[in-house]
């Protein structure tokens, strides 16, 4: 790639992490919301993490779901995600991974957009790891929830939620959406059924779907995937977006659909 392409390539990433980080649509919807939605602290070693939760409105205790974001943090859109699975019936937690990584000791919202994402990039993984865990048990130990974790994550997020089975082994089930597999030697410690969720024209990703089939399969693992057709990446976002194109809308409702369904069956 020549140093032209690669400017132009910097500047539309940079553009589209300002795009995201918006979200005055998500904010509106958020703000309406009529379930409890609120910011905790969650600590574990020398570390405290940031974390939005959002409660159901419903009598009996609840499943957890850990919400893992985009590479684009911890955006409006995630919490309104958070609040859409409240709203479906279960407690989700979101962690906001760059807690104390930024300027200051901030969280996503201090940096600047264009820095957000070579920030993830950079984060150590036994921190995540550690992170997510983290959010996990504080929301497993609320008197609110039922002791039945799952665990969702888009892009980025889809990837580390296929990575956070490798790790967890009372995960009842995770949920990746557009992001990658873990390597091969790793799937040999995942517990809980994986269900895949792609975009059609979203081939970087979905190309490699099959082979993660194959080395999952030769793993003894569980892996579902569907791949919705017409689809791009992000459709859960794009889906969500007022704006969206209806193949996004379409997907988004459809795998929105079939997570909370599974959730549902597998917390019986």
């Amino acid at each position: 790639m020549n140093l032209g392409n690669m400017n132009r390539l910097l500047l539309s990433v940079l553009l589209l992490a300002g795009c995201v980080s918006a979200q005055p649509w998500a904010r509106e919807r958020l703000d309406k919301s009529s379930r409890h939605g609120e910011w905790v602290s969650v600590k574990h070693d020398s570390r405290s993490v940031d974390a939005f939760v959002a409660y159901p409105e419903i009598r009996e205790k609840a499943p957890v779901v850990l919400v893992i974001h985009e590479i684009f943090g911890m955006s409006d859109w995630v919490q309104l995600e958070a609040d859409e699975l409240a709203a479906a019936g279960f407690i989700a937690i979101a962690p906001d991974l760059l807690s104390g990584m930024g300027p200051n000791g901030g969280n996503t919202k201090s940096f600047a957009s264009g820095d957000i994402g070579q920030a993830i990039q950079k984060l150590p993984p036994d921190q995540i790891t550690a992170d997510l865990n983290a959010a996990a048990d504080w929301a497993l130990k609320q008197p609110a929830a039922n002791g039945k974790l799952f665990v969702t994550g888009y892009c980025y997020g889809g990837g580390q939620s296929f990575r956070f089975a490798t790790n967890r082994p009372d995960l009842k089930a995770a949920f990746v959406y557009y992001g990658g597999p873990p390597p091969v030697d790793a799937m040999a410690k995942i517990h809980a059924p994986v269900y895949g969720f792609y975009g059609g024209n979203d081939a970087r990703i979905s190309a490699g779907v099959p082979d993660t089939q194959e080395k999952m399969k030769a793993a003894g693992k569980t892996y579902e995937p569907v791949i919705y057709d017409g689809a791009g990446h992000g459709f859960m976002r794009a889906g969500d977006d007022p704006a969206g194109a209806e193949p996004n809308v379409k997907a988004r409702n459809a795998a929105f659909a079939r997570m909370t369904s599974l959730i549902q069956t597998l917390s019986k």
